[in-house]
């Protein structure tokens, strides 16, 4: 039990520190853009490597205690990112932002304590893997179309979609590569463990664009709710995997989903934020006076 608690005192610093990170990069995100300018803001390497810090605090943190205990709070990062990319503008959070996000964090934890607990070592077939991918990239493809013509939180929530697909592509090669080493360290030498950083840097390229809309609250909870769903089905049909089709958890699984989708609406209905120099351009009273016209 006390190792148990040192995992979940672990769990908690990770998920500060994703939730952190990722307030910091899409206060950047949304003062440059989802552009190679991002590289050159400290701000937006040190969201990045706090977040990653906080990623693997979360891997060290089930190495002292068990997944039903590590996940949940992993899962309430979503909690802790909107009021922290709030505070990054200046301002206290919405009351809807906190009623979404903890809707969110709850009706996704919901759904996971669902789904039946699998302890087979995955197996994954060239094929299948290159047609994961190929699936994969259509549902970014048809996401970036959609947003391209599209605004405010649904070009969020859309992005965020090919954000999420990617992220759980990589969580599903990490999940095939570490689960079937058994020991082999060289199964590591596949082309899945190159795959691995490949679709990172692409999942963190769409995840920006997302965060760059403004919408922080729809964007990371955009890809909170598709990351797991697209990794689950990704398990059920490449891996074999349950799925909670039984009649005992059908419903209570439309009722997590429906919880979802309603926190996820409310934070959609929320304005967007823009950094301070963002706004201080778009202010008439900010704007200096460059002509006669001006200063009449």
């Amino acid at each position: 039990m006390p190792m148990t608690w040192v995992g979940v005192a672990i769990a908690l610093a990770g998920a500060l520190g994703y939730a952190l990170g990722a307030a910091l990069q899409q206060y950047e995100a949304v003062a440059e853009g989802a552009s190679l300018r991002l590289v050159r803001r400290p701000r937006w390497w040190i969201g990045g490597v706090i977040g990653m810090t906080g990623a693997s605090l979360h891997a060290v943190a089930l190495s002292f205690a068990p997944l039903v205990a590590v996940q949940p709070i992993s899962v309430a990062t979503l909690v802790f990112a909107v009021p922290l990319a709030a505070l990054m503008y200046g301002r206290k959070p919405h009351k809807a932002e906190i009623l979404g996000s903890i809707a969110v964090a709850v009706g996704l934890l919901w759904l996971m304590i669902l789904v039946p607990q699998h302890h087979v070592t995955p197996r994954l077939g060239n094929g299948s893997a290159l047609a994961f991918i190929a699936v994969i990239g259509v549902i970014v493809l048809v996401s970036q179309v959609a947003a391209s013509r599209t605004h405010g939180p649904g070009r969020a929530m859309l992005l965020s979609i090919g954000a999420g697909a990617v992220t759980a592509s990589v969580s599903t090669f990490v999940r095939v590569v570490g689960g079937g080493m058994e020991g082999d360290w060289g199964r590591l030498l596949h082309w899945f463990t190159l795959a691995v950083p490949v679709l990172l840097v692409c999942a963190v390229v769409l995840l920006q664009r997302s965060y760059a809309v403004g919408y922080f609250g729809i964007a990371y909870a955009g890809v909170q709710v598709i990351d797991p769903i697209t990794s689950v089905l990704a398990g059920a049909i490449l891996l074999g995997e349950p799925l909670p089709t039984g009649s005992a958890t059908a419903v209570p699984a439309l009722l997590a989903a429906a919880l979802t989708i309603a926190g996820t609406i409310t934070l959609g209905r929320l304005a967007p934020d823009h950094s301070p120099s963002v706004a201080a351009a778009a202010s008439p009273e900010s704007r200096p006076l460059t002509s006669a016209s001006d200063r009449a």
